[in-house]
């Protein structure tokens, strides 16, 4: 039940809040003892300042306004209102005649009705009434609308996670040693064949809002591990995990348990933009994946949350340097001395750097000046579905 914020102010509940406003008390206190009696519950108002407060503390369904107020126009009201409750019916009471403004306050969306004064009450409950009607069906065309599009998404989502809709392309990690770049790993990375969710980001989204990003992120790890069979003998294969696979164990054992023999050649990816301590089990999981002979990644460093933290929680076998460390180094000695402190760390911990995003000669030499010797990016290598070659070489940017 709504508390009276003043003496015309009424309850009824359950029933449609409707919120007057005009300066006169007199005409205040007619409409809102008509509109009880209609069935309606009542906030009135005075003044701007009142009635916002009113808007911003409840849910409106519909708004009765003077023009003409103390000290500013009622649009100010319904324009506002317009922001804090879209689905609010605004309606617009005036003595005055200049239509202009009006229509374009009908125009511009800010009202739906023009009820002229003098008025009679009953003219007036049948404007809202009608107005109210016309909401109601807009909003539950609306909601049949959305749940249309939403058995269309679901069915999008589960159509685009089959095996044969999720394309795997291999991007290489090289080793810089001199003017060579040679292929030491290779990452896979989602490229989704589906002809609306064609983007990782689309389908992980979709999946997200869904709730169905545990099924979606088990069938994308199971088919980014099978990439391992066009990754050369002798290098390895980086995946990554999405966070939510940390909260499940038993899924994520499932998951990895037919690639077990191979898990010397497999580095499981776990963003650093990822709130380990939001996710239950996560160190559960965390333990798995080093019982079963996987290395550990910690991608994206210096972009997400707390990278010390999760440096101390992971303990990886790689570090992967964020792009937004990588680009322009070469012209930023905070940057240099950034990374520099990072080689150094991992050095000390027995966790390899690996740099990301590199696309430019000066960004690569730099970051050996750096003490980093493993890279990715555009200049060594775009990410590619076709069939890999292992080829030691300069690190020039290959041909679109």
């Amino acid at each position: 039940m709504t508390t009276p914020v003043n003496p015309e102010t009424r309850t009824v509940p359950g029933a449609r809040r409707i919120l007057v406003v005009d300066d006169d008390r007199i005409v205040l206190r007619s409409i809102s003892k008509a509109l009880v009696r209609a069935g309606y519950d009542v906030v009135a108002a005075t003044d701007v300042t009142e009635a916002l407060q009113l808007a911003e503390a409840q849910r409106i369904d519909a708004a009765i306004v003077d023009y003409t107020l103390s000290f500013e126009s009622g649009l100010t009201i319904l324009s506002r209102l317009r922001q804090l409750q879209p689905h609010c019916v605004r309606i617009l009471c005036t003595g005055r005649t200049e239509l202009p403004v009006f229509v374009e306050a009908v125009n511009a969306g800010e009202v739906a009705k023009v009820v002229r004064k003098p008025f009679q009450l009953d003219q007036l409950l049948t404007q809202l009434a009608e107005a109210l009607s016309s909401q109601e069906q807009l909003e539950r065309y609306t909601t049949e609308q959305r749940g249309a599009v939403d058995v269309q998404e679901r069915q999008d989502i589960k159509e685009a996670s089959r095996e044969d809709m999720l394309g795997m392309a291999l991007q290489p990690i090289v080793k810089v040693q001199g003017a060579t770049a040679e292929p030491i790993f290779y990452e896979a990375l989602l490229r989704p064949r589906h002809a609306k969710l064609s983007t990782p980001l689309a389908l992980l989204a979709a999946a997200e809002r869904h709730h169905t990003i545990e099924h979606v992120a088990s069938c994308v790890l199971r088919t980014a591990l099978g990439s391992l069979d066009r990754v050369p003998v002798g290098r390895g294969l980086f995946v990554n995990l999405h966070p939510e696979q940390l909260g499940n164990p038993a899924a994520l054992l499932r998951d990895l348990q037919p690639f077990t023999h191979q898990a010397s050649r497999i580095t499981l990816e776990i963003t650093e933009r990822s709130r380990l301590q939001d996710i239950e089990n996560w160190d559960e999981s965390v333990r798995l994946i080093g019982s079963l002979g996987f290395a550990i990644a910690v991608d994206d460093l210096g972009a997400g949350y707390s990278s010390l933290s999760i440096l101390a929680d992971l303990q990886p076998q790689f570090i992967k340097l964020d792009m937004s460390l990588v680009r322009g180094i070469h012209l930023e000695p905070r940057k240099q001395r950034l990374v520099q402190l990072m080689a150094t760390f991992g050095g000390a911990t027995e966790a390899q750097v690996i740099a990301e995003g590199v696309e430019e000669a000066e960004e690569a030499a730099s970051l050996r000046d750096c003490g980093i010797e493993l890279m990715q990016g555009y200049y060594f290598g775009r990410p590619t579905e076709g069939l890999l070659a292992i080829s030691g070489g300069r690190g020039t940017p290959p041909a679109e």
